[in-house]
């Protein structure tokens, strides 16, 4: 599904990632682990279309992804990928269904389309009661619950999480793990998640762990 080939990243002198190649098949959860620094979220960037790499090839189902033009890339981001990120990201002056369906209606689904969609997934996750809140009124679990919602609204092929449950507690942690763990096995969604949580780790199929830039054990 997903072939990173050689892939290398400068921040000016340092060279965060050397040479990473790496290939994700369809319906895997792939955990990355390492410690800070060592290219993780850069990676899954790149990955993900957010930053291109200063070398090397991204290929969706053979398709070149690293070499479209911005407009093309952001189409191609939009209606293939989804993002769960450890803050949520959440747009502070919207609803919960708002701030889920935002995604559906840039790719040019309809107002009332697309906060049905959100109101089935957000339903699906637990938070039928919740539609009409605001990020200020839900707890840290539901602020996650609501941002996997949002990353799935397009029927992505892949969901990259970085560090999905690097903020929440136990408890929430233990939640968002078993909603990943089930949506993989109902949807055979592909996951690459970035994590320092062992733990999280567990559900996946494949753990890849990287230091100083580069992949030390696939």
């Amino acid at each position: 599904m997903i072939e990173i080939e050689r892939i290398n990243k400068y921040y000016g002198q340092l060279h965060v990632l050397n040479d990473v190649s790496l290939t994700i098949g369809d319906g895997e959860i792939v955990s990355i682990l390492g410690p800070s620094g060592a290219g993780k979220s850069t990676l899954l960037q790149i990955c993900g279309t957010l930053d291109r790499p200063d070398s090397g090839r991204v290929l969706y189902d053979g398709v070149e992804v690293s070499a479209l033009k911005d407009r093309k890339l952001s189409e191609f981001r939009n209606r293939h990928i989804g993002f769960i990120f450890q803050f949520h990201e959440l747009l502070p002056e919207f609803s919960a269904e708002e701030n889920v369906a935002i995604p559906a209606m840039i790719g040019g689904e309809s107002r009332k389309v697309s906060l049905s969609k959100a109101r089935a997934l957000l339903g699906r996750l637990g938070l039928s009661e919740r539609l009409n809140h605001r990020p200020s009124e839900l707890s840290g679990g539901e602020k996650q619950r609501v941002a996997i919602a949002r990353s799935l609204i397009n029927d992505p092929r892949i969901v990259l999480a970085d560090e999905p449950t690097g903020s929440l507690d136990s408890r929430n942690r233990d939640e968002i793990q078993r909603i990943i763990a089930e949506l993989n096995e109902e949807r055979r969604q592909t996951f690459l998640i970035v994590t320092h949580d062992a733990t999280l780790a567990e559900i996946s199929h494949r753990i890849i762990r990287m230091s100083d830039g580069s992949i030390v054990t696939l």
